[in-house]
């Protein structure tokens, strides 16, 4: 890949999943703030363009890097490639991340490593590798992205809500292990964002919005980095999921169980349509 240059003038970011959703939401919420960003992505067409679009439109830099982060050695390229260029990263944004919604044994081996890969693994090298350098430098903020889904162990989001509540007790910890450092570590655990992540029609995502159920990647991109930059421990935008947190705590396994089978078919019916 062509470099741009071997230095930064403004203060450093990355962003993993950066090309599109919310990922796309924190680059560009970072490049208004004045930061130059290391956008991470696997779609390497779309994410070149985006780069260059939030380049040209707030007059910073950005390296588009295109890279698969379920690949066991992703963190530790990830690290060298700024590593090389010199870069003193001041803010890693955890973001990438992939959503199935079915049985566990019906998802193919290969999205369950993928999944485990990019929530678990990843994100916890990345802080190892990008963390040191903060605390070296007494200076650094980690936002890491969990989910609501992370307080409930309901089926055909199984995998994906045990991974988001693994994140979710790690960065906790690990935010009480870097704070006497000045490093910043925060957890956000949105509910559902109207993005392409739930394969939901672009007519339910609009009405979801509408009706407060769902979140603009924009909006909680703009809140997220805020919380950040405010040192918070852990975020839940949108007040009507506090609510639901403890709501949803109450109802039985077999409630659970009924919803979660009228859901599904509702979107198999979506789908079709």
């Amino acid at each position: 890949m062509e470099v741009q240059s071997l230095s930064s003038v403004h203060p450093v970011a990355i962003v993993t999943g950066a090309s599109s959703g919310i990922g796309l939401e924190y680059a560009r919420e970072l490049c208004a703030r004045g930061y130059d960003v290391v956008m991470v992505s696997n779609e390497e067409e779309r994410l070149t363009r985006c780069a260059g679009e939030l380049s040209r439109t707030y007059e910073v830099q950005t390296w588009p890097l295109y890279m698969d982060l379920s690949l066991p050695d992703a963190a530790e390229h990830l690290h060298g490639f700024c590593v090389a260029l010199g870069l003193q990263v001041e803010v890693l944004v955890n973001n990438a991340g992939i959503f199935r919604y079915d049985h566990v044994v019906n998802l193919s081996v290969g999205v369950v490593r993928t999944m485990l890969m990019l929530h678990v693994n990843t994100v916890v090298l990345l802080c190892r590798y990008f963390g040191e350098d903060m605390r070296r430098r007494g200076k650094g903020y980690i936002l890491n992205m969990s989910s609501m889904s992370a307080w409930f162990s309901y089926p055909d989001i199984s995998l994906y809500a045990s991974t988001k509540c693994f994140l979710k007790s790690f960065s906790r910890a690990f935010r009480l292990e870097m704070l006497d450092y000045g490093v910043n570590v925060t957890t956000v655990c949105p509910g559902a964002v109207a993005t392409n992540l739930y394969k939901l029609p672009l007519h339910l995502q609009r009405l979801a919005v509408r009706i407060g159920v769902m979140m603009k990647p924009e909006t909680l991109a703009h809140r997220a980095i805020n919380g950040m930059f405010r040192r918070r421990a852990q975020m839940i935008p949108g007040v009507i999921n506090y609510f639901f947190i403890g709501f949803m705590l109450l109802w039985p396994y077999g409630l659970v169980r009924w919803t979660m089978k009228k859901v599904k078919k509702a979107i198999g019916n979506e789908r079709i349509h």
